[in-house]
């Protein structure tokens, strides 16, 4: 009788094996952008993004975050997810707050390198900054992230908001958050950069 039920107690664990150590298609390490700020989680661009293409995707964006937060949880989220794709989606808190844009590519490069040690590809989502910012500084801001897209050969999407600025009904009364209204073109603005089977999936 122990032996039976001990039998069967491995062909449990053995059948849930593979849930529990799920990996994810696409992991997002983000910050308010990804998190859906200030609008339903269900209508922010990632979960539109897992709902269009049927993959499965972890949203690991947390809102306020920094290059240097992404960095010290993406060791820990590379383990649990083991996904296929990172979208990094960092760097707008960075130039708001006037931080050293030679450290912001320095976390960003350590996140792409430790993405590609595992196998996985790394996607690079750039931002752009408000125009008080000064043309300088944004044109250093953005540079950042075409410079390492190119030094890395990652995917690369410029400007997670592009077009949003024709359509100022589309930003939250912060005047800096998108609403729900401008999370397909947000997507939109990801997959037109995202690999093939990315792209392809769900059609």
């Amino acid at each position: 009788m122990y032996c039976k039920l001990k039998a069967a107690f491995l062909l449990t664990l053995t059948l849930w094996a593979p849930q529990k150590g799920w990996a994810a298609d696409i992991l997002v390490i983000g910050d308010s952008l990804s998190a859906a700020y200030g609008i339903e989680e269900e209508d922010g661009w990632v979960n539109l993004l897992r709902e269009r293409t049927g993959l499965s995707v972890r949203n690991a964006a947390i809102t306020g975050d920094t290059t240097l937060g992404g960095r010290s949880r993406i060791d820990q989220l590379l383990a649990e997810e083991q996904p296929k794709l990172v979208m990094i989606e960092l760097g707008g808190n960075d130039g708001l707050r006037g931080l050293s844009l030679k450290q912001m590519a320095e976390n960003l490069s350590d996140m792409i390198e430790k993405t590609e040690a595992t196998g996985a590809e790394a996607m690079l989502i750039g931002i752009t900054l408000p125009p008080n910012y000064g043309a300088a500084f944004i044109r250093r801001f953005e540079k950042t992230f075409a410079r390492l897209a190119e030094e890395y050969d990652t995917h690369f999407t410029p400007n997670l908001a592009a077009g949003l600025e024709k359509r100022l009904e589309w930003i939250q009364n912060d005047g800096i958050h998108p609403n729900e209204l401008a999370q397909p073109l947000m997507l939109d603005n990801v997959l037109a950069h995202a690999p093939d089977w990315v792209k392809n999936a769900g059609q």
